[in-house]
């Protein structure tokens, strides 16, 4: 019943515009008539919770009705979240100040928040960095992130104008980082996105990828122009050409040249250390995505997130297999 429920709420809410669109691009890309797919479409929501999007970003229409079940789906991974996190506790990693004072001890940096501080805090904050990133207290997918420069503004209070202005007043430390990610691309943050499943004292990653910018852009989210590509979480190296949210796939970064597949990223057992352990710091928060930056001396935190992504697993040229990420959940969620 709640399935049918979740469905048909989704199907009131659809934006009919993109959904047919949808269908018009998966026609010319499977040569399946529309009608087939428009039902097929309808068919893959009832019966495992897939939205269009989910249909065509995994091309449902390549595979057989086992393989579908396989995927999380937008519906299935709504229940992993709710099954595995307390929503009273969500706050603690969403609004970025209580989680930067929640997990001070894998932050390592310098921040400021203007609404608890002086205006001589911020003066002497722009004695130790001329150049800063500031954000919104709540905001996802690279919005409310920017990086400004004291240089570029007449004085230490004009800039201060401007962060009150822009509604950013989390001000924060830029971070230098490791020689090895800049040779990727230097003029983002370019993050680790990892996994976890705390089982009581156990921490099991389940699936990483590095968000790569580009474009000059100084965030690395598909949002701003970003690419990501998986992460083996045995060695550390990047597994696969990386995707943009066009789906363009690239063997190299356009802007360094440098090679993506076998790519040996620097402190992943120590980034891996690092989750595991922060992890711990709210029990009932058990499923993580964590965004890990790698600064000169080591990995640090940049924010936590209780609903992580599920599609970036599963795309077909970042899973060859075909196989959906499901399975592995069963371990925690029994009748999912």
């Amino acid at each position: 019943m709640k399935k049918l429920i979740y469905v048909f709420k989704r199907i009131l809410n659809l934006d009919y515009k993109s959904f047919f669109k949808t269908i018009d691009e998966l026609h010319t890309l499977s040569g399946k008539s529309k009608l087939w797919l428009f039902f097929d479409i309808i068919s893959c929501g009832f019966r495992y919770g897939a939205g269009y999007l989910d249909y065509k970003w995994f091309r449902f229409d390549e595979l057989d009705d086992k393989t579908r079940s396989t995927y999380i789906t937008r519906m299935k991974n709504n229940q992993i979240v709710k099954t595995l996190n307390d929503p009273n506790y969500y706050d603690l990693v969403d609004n970025k100040v209580k989680f930067l004072k929640l997990y001070k001890d894998y932050i390592h940096r310098d921040w400021l928040y203007l609404p608890e501080c002086e205006y001589s805090d911020f003066e002497d904050f722009c004695g130790k960095h001329e150049e800063m990133m500031i954000k919104s207290v709540y905001g996802t997918g690279g919005h409310g992130v920017k990086k400004i420069y004291l240089k570029d503004f007449d004085s230490v209070k004009a800039m201060y104008d401007y962060i009150q202005e822009a509604k950013m007043p989390l001000v924060e430390e830029c971070i230098k980082q490791h020689p090895d990610i800049n040779k990727i691309y230097p003029y983002s943050v370019n993050t680790y996105r990892i996994l976890t499943v705390k089982t009581d004292d156990k921490v099991d990653l389940i699936y990483s990828y590095i968000r790569v910018g580009n474009n000059g852009s100084s965030v690395d989210n598909h949002h701003s122009g970003g690419m990501s590509t998986p992460i083996d979480l045995n060695t550390g190296k990047i597994l696969y050409p990386a995707i943009d949210i066009d789906g363009k796939l690239f063997d190299k970064h356009p802007m360094t040249g440098t090679e993506f597949v076998g790519y040996q990223l620097p402190c992943w057992k120590e980034a891996v250390e690092m989750v595991k352990e922060a992890a711990h710091v709210v029990r009932q928060l058990r499923y993580i995505g964590w965004d890990v930056a790698i600064a000169e001396d080591g990995p640090l935190l940049i924010e936590g997130n209780h609903l992580p992504g599920y599609d970036s697993m599963q795309l077909p040229s970042q899973n060859p297999s075909r196989q959906g990420f499901l399975p592995l959940y069963r371990k925690y969620i029994k009748n999912i």
